[in-house]
């Protein structure tokens, strides 16, 4: 397989298959991708051929989709930034048509899942990760936040886990993302060929959610506890509440390792960066809708390409690789009230549509 083509479409039986295609950027999405997969996807709803959609990459367990762009976002930011809002428009519509698709879909989580990958994947109906999945939102990581649809599915998660996961960036592996619900399956990688073939040599006409389900149950391993479940209690402990800084003092008084590790990821990161998740997964929360949540991202993603946290973030992380991002501010005490409510304030006749 090439790059040439991004995403590869097909139909096979009663099965729409979407395939990313860019391996050596770990499928990373990019506008073109989006638009092809958004397409498709509207062709597919009202299509009576297709009774399921399978969402995969070309063989490659090293990477599902690693994320968007995120050079491109930063390039366009620091000009007008209208590359990067077209994209967050054809990415977000493409999450919003995904989480109201009316048909099952199927996403295959076989190597690195995080950011757009996970927007690509989480809002569909069956989501299979396999050993070699690694899930996480690593975004205030480089000054960006947990978007494409973070907002609604991380604070929908048991608990605090969605707060802790959108803030420390902390990755999950394995059956670990199915225990917390992430997906919704497990399966092993060596079978999913297999698992893929059947679904698309079945019939699918009579009732195609519940031959779905019969096939990934045949596939589906035992799941166990979530690995870290002796830190539940210490995790909604310590993320409750509107506070980032009052978290961090919780963190600080637990007698714990790992609560000191958890200190110490978040320290790391973007202070503004953090106060806007934090606000962005309550405030999604507490949405009526989905569509409501994607109009909530896009304001912050239409400032937040702008933002210093963000370029200088991409700087440390992805250009010079120093991982020594200059915050600004640098502490969490001087990031205002005023600092986050600028990325939440309507954007008028630039709001997103659906």
């Amino acid at each position: 397989m090439s790059d040439k083509q991004p995403v590869l479409t097909s139909i096979a039986g009663q099965t729409g298959r979407i395939t990313l295609n860019r391996p050596k950027a770990l499928h990373a999405l990019n506008k073109r991708m989006c638009d092809v997969i958004l397409d498709t996807l509207l062709d597919w709803r009202t299509n009576n051929s297709v009774k399921i959609v399978l969402i995969d990459h070309v063989s490659d367990s090293r990477g599902f989709c690693a994320g968007g762009d995120i050079r491109m976002l930063a390039a366009s930011g620091a000009s007008d930034a209208r590359e990067a809002r077209a994209f967050f428009k054809s990415e977000y519509r493409m999450n919003a048509v995904l989480h109201g698709f009316p048909k099952p879909i199927v996403s295959l989580l076989d190597g690195i899942t995080m950011g757009g990958g996970v927007g690509l994947s989480v809002h569909g109906s069956h989501r299979v990760a396999t050993e070699n999945t690694v899930f996480a939102m690593p975004e205030t990581g480089i000054g960006l936040f947990p978007d494409v649809g973070g907002g609604w599915f991380l604070p929908r998660l048991e608990g605090e886990l969605g707060v802790w996961l959108a803030l420390t960036g902390f990755r999950l592996k394995g059956t670990d993302v199915a225990s917390i619900g992430v997906a919704t399956h497990f399966a092993k990688a060596e079978r999913l060929q297999a698992m893929v073939e059947e679904i698309e040599n079945s019939n699918l006409v009579q009732e195609p959610a519940a031959t779905l389900n019969k096939i990934l149950e045949q596939y589906n391993e035992p799941i166990p506890e979530f690995s870290l479940k002796h830190n539940k209690g210490l995790i909604n402990r310590c993320f409750s509440g509107n506070d980032v800084l009052a978290m961090q003092g919780a963190l600080e008084s637990e007698d714990s390792e790992w609560a000191r590790k958890q200190f110490q990821a978040i320290e790391t990161k973007s202070p503004e960066t953090l106060k806007v998740a934090l606000r962005q997964l309550r405030e999604g929360a507490k949405c009526d809708s989905f569509e409501d949540n994607m109009k909530m991202e896009y304001r912050i993603g239409w400032r937040k390409v702008q933002s210093l946290d963000f370029h200088e973030g991409v700087r440390a992380v992805i250009v010079d690789k120093d991982h020594n991002p200059e915050w600004n501010p640098r502490r969490l005490e001087d990031v205002t009230e005023a600092d986050v409510e600028k990325y939440f304030e309507s954007l008028g006749q630039d709001e997103l549509t659906f």
